[in-house]
């Protein structure tokens, strides 16, 4: 099967030394290695125009039937313990009324791989779906050296122009996050450069800065207390119930009068065992079953041993505690096996596909572009290598661009 990319040659390495330090600092990639792995490459990958429309077309359906399953398992409560979503937050949903801001802005990224079988994908990521600073900043600082090229999109401008588009010019967005790690403290600080270009006042916070005054968040500072008019939220869901009781995370999930980016709801389809209730809702989802691995509960699977599946924890995120015979390591994969035993209700099994890789001027690897829609519409692309079949944390950041069509 003929691979819709090809690697581009890669940049002269004292030229792209300068594109790794503007990225640094200009675009606040702070953790620009991992271990003795540099994680930004040094080469694009370009994609066919075809392709690219034929990726976006399928994410958009992916957010409809996503946003569309979404509301009928929020008032279906009893779906929920299937999920693996921790007991405090299933209790907060109880409430059938529950609704969401319709000034919410949401935000999803489905993670596609080009496999023996055509595309597929691995997970959507809704609940906080980061890589802003590699799909919009490292992107495009790359295709000023490829003349023929041009990115399939900023994201993270896009996000900004929702958020601007649902509250107006001026308002003050609170971009709550851990502030103790700086892989978070890095996006926030990227993208709220963003927001103040496009005119927005932006406050990076802890979610415990937040005090409610009735279904109004106001931001906690040293002098006068801020009223907040839309939270961005960069904190897991799962996260929110270590934090205190009298930070009131609670009403992050009752609160209709303050829009956010993504609403709590996005949880839901974030946990890895989402496919586990499709046959019990009326919602369709021919591109979700078309597009996606068959997936099981554990308990489901004769042999967990048996290569033919994957291992995931089901709110896993990077790639993080996935185990696949032969390609994990085998200490790790063991644990991952032990664990899936004991505990299935916190796993999926999901059937194994056979990636096709690309070949670079490094040798192969195996590329995953992540497609960002924002309220519905595709907005760039978040391109990863992996050295083996795997894309986890030591993947590399690579951009994604596409030929210019003529007349640009």
């Amino acid at each position: 099967m003929k691979p819709p990319w090809q690697a581009d040659i890669p940049i002269e390495a004292t030229v792209f030394e300068e594109v790794r330090l503007q990225t640094i600092f200009d675009c606040c990639k702070w953790d620009p290695q991992v271990e003795d792995v540099a994680t930004l490459a040094d080469f694009p990958l370009v994609l066919n125009w075809e392709t690219w429309l034929e990726l976006a077309q399928l994410a958009e359906k992916l957010a409809a039937e996503t946003l569309a399953a979404e509301q009928e398992i929020l008032l279906q409560p009893h779906l929920q313990k299937h999920l693996n979503i921790p007991p405090a937050i299933q209790k907060l949903w109880q409430h059938p009324s529950i609704q969401t801001s319709p000034k919410a802005v949401r935000v999803i990224r489905f993670d596609f791989h080009f496999t023996t079988e055509g595309w597929r994908i691995s997970e959507a990521n809704s609940d906080v779906p980061s890589g802003y600073i590699e799909a919009s900043g490292f992107t495009n600082l790359v295709a000023q050296h490829y003349s023929q090229t041009t990115p399939l999109g900023n994201p993270a401008l896009a996000l900004a122009t929702a958020i601007r588009e649902s509250v107006g010019e001026g308002a003050k967005v609170a971009l709550a996050h851990a502030t103790a790690y700086t892989d978070d403290r890095q996006v926030m600080t990227y993208l709220a450069q963003h927001f103040q270009e496009v005119g927005l006042q932006t406050y990076l916070i802890s979610p415990t800065q937040l005090q409610w005054q009735s279904e109004y968040p106001l931001l906690l500072n040293h002098q006068s207390p801020t009223l907040i008019d839309f939270l961005y939220r960069f904190f897991p869901v799962e996260w929110l119930p270590n934090l205190p009781k009298a930070s009131g995370w609670q009403r992050l999930f009752s609160s209709v009068q303050i829009p956010q980016c993504n609403p709590t709801s996005a949880f839901i389809t974030q946990s890895k065992r989402f496919p586990l209730v499709w046959d019990a809702l009326k919602t369709p989802l021919p591109t979700w079953r078309s597009l996606l691995p068959e997936t099981r509960d554990p308990r489901q699977v004769r042999d967990l041993k048996d290569e033919a599946w994957v291992l995931k924890p089901a709110l896993g995120r990077i790639g993080e505690n996935i185990g696949i015979l032969g390609v994990t390591e085998k200490k790790d994969w063991l644990k991952i096996q032990q664990s899936a035993k004991q505990h299935p209700e916190k796993w999926v099994a999901q059937r194994r596909f056979e990636l096709i890789p690309l070949l670079t001027a490094e040798g192969y690897f195996y590329p995953c572009i992540g497609v960002y829609t924002i309220n519905g519409r595709a907005a760039g692309a978040y391109g990863r290598l992996g050295s083996r079949p795997l894309i986890d944390a030591t993947a590399q950041d690579v951009a994604i661009l596409t030929k210019k069509t003529v007349g640009e």
